[in-house]
């Protein structure tokens, strides 16, 4: 029996690695060790208690104001720790939040195999998203087990030198989640709110944005709202201060925009899975909204994901006034171009991700020895 354990610390991460952790429980083989971080408190635990998965480590550091040295510097010795305790024969982190950076060096260190669940994801634009890039960029060095979830990840891994025997296209996590919080019978007094109404699910947080270009997204959406009665957003804004600020700023008082506090994952996805099209920031939701048949305006200079853009799932909006207002009306004022892009097709995965790496780490840790 081979030890494995995950290490996630934010909501984003939970969503995609809980169904990895249910599908390596279930093998026999295996010892699954989870530790969180508590990067986000709140909205991780909300996650876990929607997957049921109890984790065997909780670092607990999230506290009010920490900054990325703080986060750095908690994680990497708090995972030490957990790692002279536990002796995981693999250790398995997610994307590019700090915490994926600080576990996985803290892995290095230690001589414990890192595998990387959605490695390969580029932007080569350090600063756009910050930190993601240089975080993924960085983990993705010391890697053992790449599990990128396109080719074109695999790609970007093989440009860089990765050894081909170390790169695995096995489509992406957040997909397999999907077919654990869809629910037909979904209910919500949101909903019930934005009944009768094209619904825009809005999500907005991401630290490059903040300041001017959010300010410059929200009135270019509250412009188009204005002109578009039949439109209703909902905003599950961020808990970070700054951005509910900018969101009061923006929005409060505007009779078909609603601002409601983070959703649980559960209400996220059936929420994204009612909507008519979606405006977003977030990583993860350009990945689950292909699948959902949900047309995707990206409210950032640049993406990691151009996968979707070139299928047409997305389009890249930048985060200028002018280019978010004309980007916003035209998904819903041309039927051919919302017809075109919810029919595309989904680059990313078809839910079985999680046994794909499950079965790649029982191949590499087990029989091949």
């Amino acid at each position: 029996m081979k030890k494995i354990m995950l290490v996630f610390g934010t909501r984003p991460e939970a969503v995609k690695m809980c169904p990895l952790v249910l599908e390596l429980r279930r093998r026999e083989y295996f010892e699954t060790i989870v530790c969180v971080t508590g990067q986000h408190r709140q909205m991780l635990d909300s996650v876990l208690q929607a997957f049921g998965v109890v984790p065997d480590h909780d670092l607990s550091i999230m506290d009010s104001g920490q900054t990325l040295f703080d986060i750095t510097q908690k994680v990497m010795t708090g995972i030490r720790d957990v790692i002279e305790l536990e002796k995981p024969d693999a250790l398995l982190v997610h994307g590019d939040t700090t915490t994926t950076f600080a576990a996985a060096v803290a892995g290095f260190y230690s001589g414990v195999p890192v595998g990387h669940v959605e490695a390969g994801l580029r932007t080569y634009n350090k600063r756009s998203p910050f930190p993601e890039e240089f975080n993924r960029q960085a983990v993705d060095i010391i890697t053992d087990f790449n599990f990128a979830p396109t080719e074109t990840s695999r790609d970007n891994l093989l440009r860089e030198g990765k050894l081909p025997e170390t790169v695995f296209v096995t489509g992406n996590t957040g997909i397999d989640a999907l077919r654990t919080t869809i629910r037909d019978d979904f209910s919500h007094p949101c909903l019930d709110w934005a009944a009768g109404s094209r619904l825009v699910m809005l999500t907005a947080h991401r630290r490059e944005n903040l300041g001017g270009p959010m300010q410059r997204i929200f009135r270019a959406i509250r412009r188009v709202v204005d002109e578009l009665p039949d439109l209703k957003v909902i905003y599950p804004v961020h808990l970070n201060p700054i951005v509910s600020k900018a969101a009061d700023s923006g929005f409060a008082g505007h009779p078909r925009i609603k601002l409601v506090p983070p959703l649980d994952v559960l209400a996220f996805h059936n929420f994204l899975a009612r909507s008519y099209v979606i405006l977003t920031d977030s990583g993860g939701i350009q990945e689950e909204a292909p699948s959902l048949g949900k047309p995707v305006l990206v409210l950032r200079d640049t993406t990691e994901r151009p996968e979707g853009v070139a299928a047409g799932t997305l389009k890249l909006a930048g985060t200028e006034e002018m280019a978010v207002y004309e980007g916003f009306k035209s998904l819903v004022t041309d039927s051919a171009l919302y017809e075109a892009m919810s029919k595309a097709s989904n680059p990313y995965g078809d839910g079985f991700s999680s046994k794909r790496i499950a079965d790649i780490l029982y191949t590499k840790l087990i029989s091949e020895k």
